[in-house]
């Protein structure tokens, strides 16, 4: 049931088959459901099997700050464990299933999974890495770095799944881009316009067509992955 899309790429095959075995179960999400909010007591994570989901904070006078989207494949929860408690609001941009790895059953894995170990740390350590990418971006990037820095990390993303790099549909609103990058709506939607304009990307509402690969790398100024 998880197979290699649920875990994180580079297991065993035979850990895989044996982790298939003792894991089996899993939830389903409409598109707008919430997997979990924040303050909520952290007693899984999980693996996003389909569709995607976005990580959002929210500070007492209800500011919200999206901190991340998720893809098939990659894995979401990690942050709650130190506390035991999760950090922020998980949300599907569309109908989404998950499978759950409960904590107290990884317990018992992890005798009959040495590599387990191993894995949840490369996880945490691409954790840090993305939130280090992410201030990287806010904090010297100009605008319109960041959002070709933003496209070429969904398409290094997407191939890897096994999807087009040049071609796909971005689940996420105009909006909800912008707030990620920490910018306007308005300077989200101009960019894009300008993008196509100069024969970088052709857009047709969320469906991205990326022409010119190497000038957005060029333009994007930073390691995107």
């Amino acid at each position: 049931m998880l197979n290699a899309i649920c875990l994180p790429l580079g297991m065993a095959r035979q850990d895989v088959v044996k982790m298939d075995e003792l894991i089996k179960e899993r939830i389903r999400l409409p598109k707008g459901g919430t997997l979990y909010r924040q303050g909520d007591t952290a007693e899984a994570i999980y693996g996003l099997r389909s569709g995607s989901i976005k990580t959002q904070i929210e500070d007492a006078s209800g500011q919200v700050q999206i901190t991340g989207f998720l893809l098939p494949g990659e894995i979401l929860g990690m942050d709650g464990l130190m506390n035991a408690q999760q950090v922020s609001h998980a949300i599907a941009l569309e109908d989404t299933e998950l499978c759950i790895i409960r904590l107290d059953e990884m317990d018992k894995l992890t005798p009959q999974l040495p590599t387990l170990n191993l894995q949840l740390r490369r996880l945490m350590s691409k954790e840090i890495n993305r939130s280090h990418q992410q201030l990287l971006a806010l904090g010297s990037l100009r605008s319109e770095q960041r959002l070709a820095a933003f496209l070429l990390n969904l398409s290094q993303r997407l191939q890897v799944l096994g999807y087009s790099p040049y071609e796909f549909i971005l689940r996420m609103s105009r909006e909800e881009i912008g707030n990620f990058l920490g910018l306007t709506l308005e300077t989200v939607s101009r960019l894009f316009s300008r993008f196509a304009r100069e024969g970088l990307i052709r857009v047709q509402q969320r469906e991205v067509h990326l022409l010119d690969i190497t000038s957005l790398q060029e333009l994007s100024g930073a390691d995107c992955g």
